[in-house]
């Protein structure tokens, strides 16, 4: 059965997560440090202790072949994509084996900048047309993983 796990601390998407996992009838597990705890129906919450990474390797450590994962943390994506999950951020973007290397390379050379002294643009306000954008892509990701699972 496809799972659904989240990288739930500070995820903008997680009831709607929630709602389109529930019209196929998947589990949903959300994953937060103790800083943010966060409890939903319909959900599983693990809470992880505080610590650099410890919610993304807990999270890791579950993802079985298929599963989908939502996080927008480039190094746990890669991770996911390594045991065969399927990742997609906040706005409905995929990570795939495609593109991560040069969102990993993106991330290094903003690191960086700032280590520099740079600055650089924090992300945009989220706007009523990414919720859209992910629930579309969220939506189409199910099925095709449901399809799979069929053939």
């Amino acid at each position: 059965m496809i799972h659904i796990l989240v990288d739930a601390d500070g995820c903008p998407v997680v009831d709607l997560t929630i709602q389109c996992a529930k019209q196929h009838e998947l589990p949903v597990t959300l994953f937060c440090d103790t800083s943010h705890n966060m409890q939903r129906d319909g959900a599983e919450t693990i809470m992880v202790s505080k610590g650099m990474d410890a919610v993304d390797f807990v999270l890791v450590n579950r993802v079985k072949s298929g599963d989908i994962v939502i996080t927008q943390d480039y190094g746990l994506a890669a991770m996911v994509l390594a045991k065969r999950g399927l990742v997609m951020d906040q706005n409905g973007r995929e990570y795939t084996n495609d593109n991560i290397d040069q969102l990993l390379h993106s991330r290094h050379i903003a690191k960086k900048i700032r280590q520099a002294g740079g600055r650089m643009k924090g992300p945009k306000k989220r706007q009523k047309e990414n919720n859209e954008s992910f629930e579309r892509a969220i939506k189409a990701l199910i099925l095709q993983q449901i399809n799979k699972q069929v053939e």
